[in-house]
């Protein structure tokens, strides 16, 4: 049993609250639980105190969780003054974070995949020497169209290995950050993926451009503002835990998902 300022949660209410709190064992799922009723139950006691309640709406929510947030959300209105970001706060942020505030790189890119799964080791090594192969033809002059069409198993063969124009974000990781590292030109190495190995020809980069300050101000603000406030949420819901008499619960405040 936990009482929180001589009002008591039950285990059946722990248990019943556990459904909204998946967790990786039954025993972190019961903490979840029981952390969010305490909060909850602090929620409560303090919006009685201000004459503050749950509309009617607010009431007809599922789980506690929900009815803490909307709850949650009308103490910080009533108790909590949240500052927003200034535009030189903005301007401070922009230039320290230049390199988040571009457009993405282009390229125009052709490949011939020679298909290898990730577990067969053998499939793999085969697979690369067949790649530095077809990498020793290519410098011999034979046609990049023509091998794709008879080495590659992507449907880009069909298309002399043609990827087309490429922006960050459209392949995977591994196979992006060796060809947007690339220099223009045939990469003299075959490029590894979770794919198999690809023998990839840059046709062209086109950098990424800065974005003006003007074109993002109103992105960083919002990042900005947001984060204040999950601060100024997370101090508040700490105060309240200080203040309270709390009893039958060790609460951890740094492991609470609800004070991120």
């Amino acid at each position: 049993m936990i009482t929180v300022n001589q009002s008591t949660i039950s285990e059946a209410q722990i248990l019943q609250e556990m459904q909204y709190h998946p967790a990786k064992d039954h025993r972190s799922a019961m903490i979840d639980a029981a952390e969010s009723l305490i909060i909850g139950e602090l929620f409560n006691q303090r919006a009685q105190e201000l004459g503050l309640s749950l509309s009617d709406t607010d009431i007809t929510l599922q789980s506690e969780e929900q009815k803490q947030n909307s709850l949650l959300n009308r103490l910080i209105e009533t108790e909590v003054s949240i500052p927003t970001a200034s535009d030189q706060e903005c301007e401070l942020y922009y230039s320290q974070n230049l390199h988040k505030f571009c457009t993405s790189p282009l390229i125009a890119a052709r490949h011939i995949l020679i298909p290898a799964p990730v577990e067969d080791e053998s499939a793999r090594a085969n697979a690369l020497e067949t790649a530095e192969l077809i990498l020793n033809s290519l410098n011999q002059g034979e046609s990049f169209s023509e091998l794709a069409a008879q080495y590659s198993k992507c449907d880009s063969a069909k298309l002399g290995g043609q990827l087309g124009q490429l922006s960050k974000g459209q392949t995977v990781a591994e196979f992006e950050r060796q060809v947007f590292s690339a220099a223009e030109g045939l990469i003299p190495h075959a490029v590894e993926s979770r794919f198999g190995f690809h023998i990839v020809y840059v046709d062209f980069k086109q950098p990424g451009n800065q974005l003006p300050f003007s074109a993002v101000k109103a992105r960083i603000q919002d990042y900005l503002n947001k984060k204040v406030e999950r601060k100024a949420i997370a101090q508040y819901i700490e105060q309240l835990i200080a203040n309270a008499d709390i009893e039958g619960f060790d609460f951890n405040v740094s492991s609470s998902p609800l004070v991120q």
